[in-house]
């Protein structure tokens, strides 16, 4: 295994899969996963209208048989199922780490809103189809699926001079316009101010699902909208469910949100302290394509800091989907990955605050996270069988590994203890 395709396999996917093919040529090859569209779409899963149905019918379920039929719990579960199976099998890392990527950028949890039963669905519907595609139309369909709506709890959101407000005297709730502006688009580098808050929250307005009829998803409800024009940093939206989409428009192409999205990107794929240039790079393409994350995407590849050594640490969600991706064990013998997350810190789908997960060494570094990996590695290694830990440290990293890390896998006691120091070394830390 040559220096780039190690990279290309850690940096920029989820680590090789056991004694998979390695890329031939390492940039073509993350270039090929985003052509089309996501494999994963294929595969079976339950809808937002599924899952929102079971919601209905839980809700008219009698209290005490809720405990005993709870389709809401099943369909979570599943769709995490689903999610880890992807992750550990999919033969287009690259483009499963982009839709992590934007699925943490535009979080969803399930601590708050009713939403488990369509988190799945989120990803499958937001996330997945625009991956390749335009930053505003991902930014569209997040903005309109009941996941977020329910969420940031903008379905309650009411303007107060409206027919609903002024009836059921009812008023705003920000949540989703301070968190689209500050997490998701502009940051608040841009400037933006708390009146400017104010102002986009009025704008969506009006902005809800639909429940008790079919067919349940999105709407937009006129009586609830705040009515007249409303000025967002200086530029003037009319009223309705049309000055909200100029609006979205409008953010979603602003030289800030370009900046935001790129500093990001370039957090993740290349290091905790994005190069300047890199994200000048980046920042310039989604600017000169207006917002095509596919472009972008590209341009991250081709950055010559990208194939600098790799400095940045694995999440709890990468660790792993990368231990278990380089085990390659059958399915009957493999761990829960669904559980393993959550016994390291990164429960999924269930970020405590709208900003997601952390992306930095600084996140995940301290003491106690660094052991209970030991403690959960301890454990996958007794798994391994007659796996050869050398083995799998070259074929997992090749030059990467250093060769005072090959040595002391070499000269310990058991094949446990040997593959337990290759999977917490420094080098299998790292992405």
């Amino acid at each position: 295994m040559d220096v780039q395709a190690a990279q290309a396999l850690i940096r920029f996917g989820l680590g090789r899969r056991g004694t998979e093919d390695l890329p031939a040529d390492p940039q073509a090859w993350l270039a090929a996963q985003l052509d089309g569209p996501d494999p994963a779409l294929a595969m079976p899963g339950t809808s937002t209208a599924d899952g929102l149905a079971a919601l209905q019918a839980l809700r008219h379920t009698p209290a005490e048989q809720r405990k005993d039929i709870h389709p809401l719990r099943d369909i979570f579960r599943a769709d995490a199922a689903q999610a880890m199976d992807t992750m550990l099998t999919t033969d287009t890392p690259f483009r499963e780490r982009l839709v992590w990527f934007w699925a943490n950028h535009f979080t969803v949890s399930v601590r708050q809103g009713q939403i488990a039963e369509i988190t799945g669905a989120y990803v499958r519907e937001t996330i997945r189809p625009h991956v390749n595609g335009r930053f505003r139309d991902m930014l569209f369909a997040v903005m309109r699926h009941p996941t977020m709506l329910m969420y940031l709890q903008n379905a309650q959101s009411v303007g107060p001079n409206s027919i609903a407000g002024l009836r059921q005297h009812r008023g705003l709730n920000e949540n989703l316009a301070r968190e689209n502006l500050e997490l998701h688009t502009l940051s608040p580098a841009s400037g933006y101010t708390q009146a400017d808050v104010t102002e986009y929250a009025r704008i969506l307005t009006g902005w809800s699902i639909q429940l008790n009829q079919p067919p349940a998803g999105f709407l937009f409800r006129p009586n609830a909208h705040e009515p007249g024009p409303k000025t967002l940093m200086g530029q003037t939206f009319p009223a309705g469910e049309a000055g909200g989409i100029a609006a979205l428009t409008w953010i979603a192409d602003h030289p800030w949100t370009h900046r935001h999205l790129a500093t990001k990107l370039v957090r993740h794929f290349v290091a905790d302290d994005p190069p300047p240039e890199a994200v000048k790079r980046v920042e310039g393409v989604l600017r000169d394509t207006h917002g095509d994350l596919k472009a972008a995407s590209l341009e991250l590849i081709r950055l010559p800091e990208a194939w600098q050594p790799l400095t940045k640490l694995r999440t709890p969600q990468d660790y792993v989907i990368s231990v278990l991706r380089a085990l390659d064990l059958p399915a009957d013998k493999r761990p829960d990955a669904h559980g393993a997350m959550n016994a390291l810190g990164q429960p999924f789908f269930n970020a405590p605050l709208p900003n997601g997960w952390g992306d930095t060494a600084q996140d995940w570094g301290g003491p106690e996270t660094i052991l209970r990996r030991v403690d959960w590695a301890y454990g996958v290694s007794a798994r391994a069988g007659q796996i050869d830990a050398a083995d799998l440290a070259n074929d997992n990293m090749g030059p990467l590994l250093r060769a005072a890390t090959l040595d002391q896998i070499r000269g310990a006691g058991s094949r446990r203890e040997a593959m337990t120091l290759l999977l917490t070394s420094p080098e299998f830390q790292r992405r």
